[in-house]
């Protein structure tokens, strides 16, 4: 009987908490030191590949420097680091006690020992909600509210899609009206209505001003399909359809999901065609405000290091 070989976990960017005693360990020289300057370092000790070295959060920050800042800020609040001046940190006398007193590591647990670092956590957000964004999976801050707005984003995209396949062929023209006119597409709500019209086939198309001024127009065709996918045949039905219409420019709209052929085949073709499937019609949606509500927001501030710089 063959013997299953157990998969090896896959490499990752180590959390900011993993990154606090190699961090601490480079400072152990007593020399001043830049971040970005010791993102080489850490990454040898942790044999990164260039892949991981290189990877970067969604606003396009390299995402090793961005937990290292989050790692030397844990460490200067607890008095293991200081900043001699701006942009660099240096270990101080607590810093090379610690590497003493903790050789197997550091993290958070451990840095509270120090009450500057408990007075440090302990203003926490005032509602229950935001703090449980703050810190989980080992995950910085930032990091750890990105996930929780990215996780939460999904369901509610989910939860759109749903009621879009739901809803009557009446409500899903309406919806797709109601999203171009965001988008920009069509003119006024009138003009657009007018445009689109029911199909039968419980879709909508038509064409649609592709601005409000009506310099170009887009063959749209809509398709409140689930139990199949849009095939190689309903796109090159829909590209004769748009070249009788004389539009050089098509948006195929479906609450299922495309063919490999059919994403091939406008690879093809000369007029543009632009496909949205299901899960990409219920990003646009939630991007653009359609059939949800603002309910709350958070902005994201960062030091100003210029401003205090006399």
């Amino acid at each position: 009987m063959a013997q299953s070989v157990a998969s090896k976990p896959t490499m990752t960017v180590p959390t900011y908490e993993q990154l606090m005693f190699p961090l601490l360990q480079i400072a152990a020289d007593r020399q001043p030191h830049r971040v970005r300057d010791l993102a080489g370092k850490v990454a040898e000790r942790f044999s990164l590949p260039e892949n991981l070295k290189q990877e970067t959060l969604p606003d396009g920050r390299n995402r090793l420097i961005h937990r290292l800042e989050w790692a030397r800020t844990s460490l200067k609040k607890a008095g293991l680091l200081e900043y001699p001046s701006r942009g660099l940190l240096k270990i101080t006398e607590r810093g090379l006690a610690a590497l003493k007193e903790s050789p197997g590591g550091i993290d958070n647990k451990y840095l509270q020992k120090f009450p500057e670092f408990l007075e440090f956590k302990n203003r926490k957000p005032e509602r229950r909600e935001e703090a449980a964004l703050i810190e989980t999976e080992g995950l910085d801050p930032e990091e750890a509210i990105e996930n929780s707005y990215l996780a939460l984003r999904g369901e509610i995209e989910n939860d759109l899609l749903i009621r879009a396949k739901a809803g009557s062929p009446e409500f899903f023209e309406q919806l797709v009206i109601d999203l171009l006119l965001k988008m920009g597409y069509g003119g006024s709500r009138k003009e657009a209505g007018r445009a689109i019209g029911k199909s039968g086939d419980e879709g909508i198309d038509g064409v649609i001003d592709e601005d409000a001024l009506g310099l170009d127009v887009v063959y749209v065709q809509a398709k409140r399909w689930s139990n199949r996918s849009v095939n190689r045949q309903d796109i090159q039905q829909f590209v004769g359809a748009l070249q009788g219409k004389r539009a050089r420019k098509g948006i195929f709209i479906t609450t299922s999901d495309f063919a490999n052929s059919a994403r091939e085949y406008i690879k093809t073709i000369d007029n543009k065609v632009v496909l949205i499937d299901g899960a990409a019609l219920a990003g646009l949606l939630f991007t653009y405000g359609i059939g949800v509500s603002e309910v709350k927001s958070y902005v994201m501030k960062r030091i100003d290091s210029d401003y205090f710089e006399e």
